[in-house]
């Protein structure tokens, strides 16, 4: 570009061409915000000059030879900038100067920093780290969670709510179509017909071992041992029990040697005339009429009438004992010459008493003297055998209520001996005759 004067100028770039464009416009923009606003808030209108480096250009004769030529360095003295600007050295990366042309003067506007004071300042509080922060947890992903998860969940009860009505449609019958249709197609589902429930069939658990085959209830029963035999048989009631089942056949209820023997008007002694062995006198006891007993029956009798001796009920004494075959015969004919036939209620024929076997005691009450055998039950010695007679191994053997199946009247004077377990069971179980306690035929009459 040549001016008027002749002089070739140098071409400004066209980045400085649009820098210096943009600076006027500025300026303009300034000016006219400064005129519309009132004449108390003007602030004074910054020169677009301002902040810009003034420096004379070379002469006409200096053309630079590239950008790095041009330098302030390279500039002489007087033409080298001042300021912020002569702190700089050649090894400082610079922008180039961008500059406008006045007249012979040229303007450059000094670079523009890199970073601002204010951010800057704002960059050193933002580095630096707070150890006990606790990291920030953001809740926009956890509502975002919550949110799918309800989602999730009206889907699903939607689903099941749908489900439930189809399931329900399709097991009513559907309505019948509009009326005038040729034929009203209907949906039936047939409930099946519920059967009753099957009833389980319960078995019996199979019976225990034959307790004959234990080794202590045999060696028992062989010893001629009765108590100890049942208790190893498991006590009164279990032994009881195997008997009735057939569990027991070492054990035979017509054996008149035995505790659990049974005798009546179809089951007689065996033999008939059978005397038992080892009659003793019970001690201790009032005995009327010299009666013997078994020596295990003897000593039950004696501790009989002293537990009713010291609850203070009064005395018992033994008014007949063992009978043999031979007495049992007078004593039966003096009842049939008074009563008749009757006298099969209230005596037994010769061979079917059980006091023949030496386990059966008549007791009566005795105040100083004694009463009679029909006294005891009105009593305080009778209350007490008909409810303490089973602890030491006692039964009412002719119990109320019983006649049709023993034969025999009422006798609650009439004791029969079978020993603790097999009484305490009999008592347990309210039994009222060894018919039944046994399981075994009733025997109201004779058989011949």
């Amino acid at each position: 570009m040549t001016e008027p004067g002749g002089l070739a100028t140098p071409r400004a770039a066209p980045e400085t061409r649009r820098a210096a464009r943009a600076m006027r416009e500025e300026a303009a923009r300034r000016a006219r915000a400064q005129e519309s606003a009132p004449a108390d808030v003007r602030a004074p209108v910054a020169d677009p000059a301002d902040g810009l480096l003034e420096f004379e250009l070379p002469s006409d004769e200096f053309v630079p030879g590239s950008i790095s030529a041009g330098a302030p360095s390279t500039l002489p003295l007087d033409l080298r900038p001042t300021g912020a600007a002569a702190h700089r050295t050649d090894s400082t990366p610079h922008r180039v100067p961008e500059a406008r042309v006045r007249g012979r003067r040229r303007a450059v506007r000094s670079p523009r920093p890199v970073v601002s004071e204010r951010r800057a300042a704002r960059a050193d509080g933002l580095l630096e780290v707070d150890e006990s922060a606790q990291p920030v947890r953001h809740a926009r992903p956890r509502r975002l969670t919550k949110r799918l998860i309800l989602v999730a969940g009206l889907a699903t009860g939607a689903a099941l709510l749908l489900g439930s009505a189809a399931m329900t449609a399709m097991m009513l019958p559907s309505e019948p179509q509009a009326a005038g249709a040729d034929a009203a197609l209907t949906m039936t589902m047939e409930l099946p017909e519920i059967e009753q429930l099957p009833v389980p069939q319960v078995e019996e658990s199979p019976p225990a071992a034959d307790i004959c085959s234990l080794p202590d209830v045999a060696a028992a029963v062989q010893r001629g041992d009765d108590e100890a035999a049942i208790v190893a048989a498991g006590g009164g009631e279990a032994f009881r029990a195997a008997v009735v089942e057939g569990r027991a056949p070492c054990v035979d209820l017509g054996d008149s040697a035995r505790v659990w023997t049974v005798m009546d008007k179809i089951r007689p002694a065996s033999p008939i005339d059978y005397r038992p062995s080892a009659l003793v006198l019970p001690d201790g006891v009032r005995n009327i009429e010299g009666g013997a007993l078994r020596s295990d029956a003897a000593s039950a009798l004696a501790s009989l009438v002293t537990a009713a001796r010291n609850a203070g009920v009064g005395e018992i004494a033994l008014e007949s004992g063992f009978r043999s075959y031979q007495t049992q015969q007078q004593t039966y004919g003096r009842h049939f010459a008074e009563k008749g036939e009757r006298a099969d209620q209230v005596s037994a024929r010769p061979g079917y008493s059980e006091h023949q076997l030496g386990l059966s005691a008549d007791v009566v009450a005795c105040a100083g003297s004694c009463g009679t055998l029909d006294q005891i039950a009105a009593t305080p010695q009778g209350q007490f055998v008909a409810e303490h007679s089973w602890e030491h191994g006692w039964i009412v053997r002719y119990a109320e209520g019983a006649t049709p199946v023993t034969g025999y009247l009422p006798e609650p004077w009439h004791l029969r001996y079978v020993g603790p377990e097999l009484a305490k069971a009999y008592h347990d179980g309210g039994w009222t005759s060894l018919e039944e306690f046994f399981a075994l035929d009733p025997a109201p009459d004779y058989l011949g």
